[in-house]
């Protein structure tokens, strides 16, 4: 069967995300219409003697995933196992991001990226581009022609790399501005522009407190790592002796607050788990790439009892896929190690609903209802796992090889159509 470039209407069986619980109503038998500007204008029961057949029999249609936390530059080296942190960036990434310089490399990989992006049902994501605003300008050329969604922005480094990937407070921020001008907002808000700080090692005090203008002044999201490491932490602790801790470094620089989402959030000290509640901060929880580096287990249990933001990213080189649904699989598992055992359900609703929020985007993105966008993927299921709700939500968590994604839009604009089978990534 072949679907328009538009999508809709369709009709089959719809997991729709509770706007602020970590649950799915299910609609066993719906039909979505959309409307011409790309929102959703219903979704209903199907009526008895409905025209409109079954789109895709045997597929389970839901918001596109949201992946808080990716790295562009990190496509070509994903699943480089050189040590942890510290050592992984110095012996893999940083060799590999200064390529980006090269307008062609940087062009190539954007390619890659958003195509596997859209292969795995990923609509929304906020990504680091490299240090280089020509390699940024190129990812956010891409990220516009694919049809996706998201945030992303330009890798602010001034110390703690090599020299040919840092850049001055003074030229970044102005590479920046140029960047923002031009994308932040872009297609009705489909774009925006993140100021990006690496972490608090790669950046002087001066480039962190610039950021943080920046974005207060153009009121633009902020994203970096936090806590992720433990000779990170210990290298940050030198770096700023005058702050009380990890989370107090960004604080103390203005970049910390309800448009800031931060990464890994491994080792808080309960002071900071609780500071950044007040501070209606975001995390991204990013187990996979957690347990490849060997950093350590974000305890969920933590950001979840004080009413934190939460959603999910693949990391991704450091994580070892593109997909959402591995990601679930992994935040499962690192959940019983830390005694915060939860569910499939809840996690696949923070690879989706829980991720527009997390990111600032949720009036428009991650609710399958009236006005929202028609952000929408396909995703076929196993035979015997199309009948109990339980088994649905076990079967896209945790079935990983089986479930093609057969169809992705966003605003209702087909990305991946039902007979584009291309092999996921």
């Amino acid at each position: 069967m072949r679907v328009p470039a538009s999508l809709g209407p369709v009709r089959g069986r719809f997991l729709c995300p509770h706007p602020t619980e970590p649950r799915f109503s299910v609609l066993d038998d719906g039909l979505l219409v959309v409307a011409p500007d790309g929102r959703i204008a219903s979704l209903d029961a199907a009526p008895v003697g409905c025209a409109v057949p079954e789109t895709r029999p045997g597929a389970v249609w839901l918001p596109g995933f949201v992946d808080t936390h990716i790295h562009y530059p990190q496509t070509r080296v994903l699943g480089s196992a050189t040590g942890p942190l510290l050592d992984w960036l110095a012996t893999t990434v940083f060799p590999e991001e200064a390529r980006f310089r090269e307008a062609a490399h940087a062009a190539a990989v954007a390619e890659d990226f958003c195509a596997a992006l859209v292969a795995q049902g990923t609509t929304c994501a906020s990504v680091y581009s490299s240090s280089d605003p020509g390699a940024t300008e190129i990812l956010f050329s891409a990220l516009d022609r694919h049809g996706l969604r998201g945030q992303a922005g330009l890798t602010l480094m001034d110390r703690g790399a090599p020299p040919e990937l840092l850049s001055a407070a003074g030229p970044a921020l102005e590479a920046c501005e140029r960047l923002a001008e031009r994308w932040h907002g872009h297609d009705d808000g489909r774009l925006a522009f993140c100021v990006t700080p690496r972490f608090a090692l790669s950046c002087s005090a001066a480039l962190l407190r610039g950021a943080a203008e920046l974005a207060e002044r153009r009121g633009l999201p902020v994203q970096t790592h936090l806590s992720e490491n433990l000779a990170e932490l210990a290298a940050t602790a030198t770096a700023f002796p005058q702050s009380v801790d990890y989370l107090g470094v960004y604080a103390d620089h203005g970049l910390a607050g309800p448009r800031s989402i931060f990464a890994h959030c491994i080792h808080l000290s309960t002071g900071e788990w609780d500071r950044m509640a007040a501070l209606d901060c975001a995390v991204s929880h990013c187990p996979d790439s957690n347990f490849f580096l060997g950093s350590g287990l974000m305890p969920l249990r933590a950001p979840l009892e004080r009413g934190l933001r939460v959603g999910l990213g693949t990391d991704m080189g450091a994580g070892r896929t593109f997909s959402m649904r591995r990601i679930v699989a992994g935040a499962y598992d690192a959940a019983l190690l830390t005694g915060s055992a939860t569910t499939a359900e809840a996690l696949l609703w923070r690879a989706t609903r829980g991720g527009a929020l997390a990111l600032g985007v949720g009036a428009r993105v991650g609710c399958l209802a009236p006005g929202f966008d028609a952000d929408v993927v396909a995703i076929d299921l196993p035979p015997r796992a199309r009948a109990a709700r339980s088994e649905v939500f076990d079967a896209l968590a945790f079935r990983r090889d089986h479930g093609a994604v057969a169809a992705v839009a966003v605003r209702g604009r087909l990305l991946r159509a039902l007979d584009d089978q291309r092999p996921a990534r």
